[in-house]
């Protein structure tokens, strides 16, 4: 399984001969080139509707096709705004299991509304077994309770999760979810896009040291193994 990281929450996971997307923000993300035409998707998985997360997700399920997972509220809008029915609906606590892989909808202590004002629904996270790796997106979120449920639940290799403070929890509250998650290894996405959540990741890095975590830190546009 590769994984590459396009900056903010956009991640492109390429496993068992699918393609699979997450938050496709690629027009007006400041840290890649890479345009909405020049990607290809099987799977798009969205975490909640904030312009940053549903971003080109329209443009790219038009063009190829791909199956949208996303909560209830957000897999309707797609198909009634902009006609494209090849949708899963999944809710917080729900799995559906696929030939690549088993996908989990969790918990997320966030917010969610389309660019347009509507209601997004509740906001997720996603648990993915493939390849005999468990990779958990907390997508936008504060530490909640239930992530130690979750670690107890899953043994959890590769957690990706929000560092950027302001719209989500930062390093300190970050290195709180990983402490209860407890996965092999941390990287950190929703940061550094705009000036609200600027970072220093020589912090993020100290913080998970003192409580001896491994993390990797990908650049933009880097594809890492797992």
């Amino acid at each position: 399984m590769e994984l590459t990281y396009f900056g903010h929450s956009t991640f492109q996971i390429e496993t068992k001969g699918q393609t699979i997307l997450t938050d496709p923000f690629f027009t007006d993300n400041p840290h890649t080139n890479v345009a909405p035409g020049d990607v290809s998707a099987d799977v798009i998985l969205l975490t909640h509707a904030h312009f940053d997360h549903w971003g080109d997700t329209p443009a790219i399920a038009e063009r190829t096709g791909a199956l949208v997972i996303s909560n209830f509220e957000i897999t309707n809008y797609l198909t009634q705004e902009h006609g494209h029915e090849n949708v899963q609906p999944l809710n917080e606590g729900g799995s559906i299991n696929y030939e690549w892989g088993t996908i989990e909808a969790t918990h997320a202590r966030h917010t969610s509304s389309f660019p347009d004002g509507t209601y997004g629904g509740t906001p997720n996270g996603h648990i993915l077994h493939v390849e005999g790796a468990c990779l958990y997106n907390t997508g936008d979120t504060a530490p909640f309770a239930e992530m130690g449920w979750i670690g107890e639940d899953h043994d959890v290799d590769l957690a990706l999760m929000p560092i950027g403070d302001c719209f989500t929890q930062g390093i300190d509250k970050a290195v709180d979810a990983v402490t209860m998650i407890d996965p092999a290894l941390t990287v950190p996405l929703h940061y550094d896009t705009f000036p609200p959540i600027e970072v220093d990741l020589g912090d993020w890095r100290a913080a998970m040291d003192a409580e001896n975590y491994d993390t990797r830190v990908l650049g933009f546009g880097e594809t890492m193994e797992l």
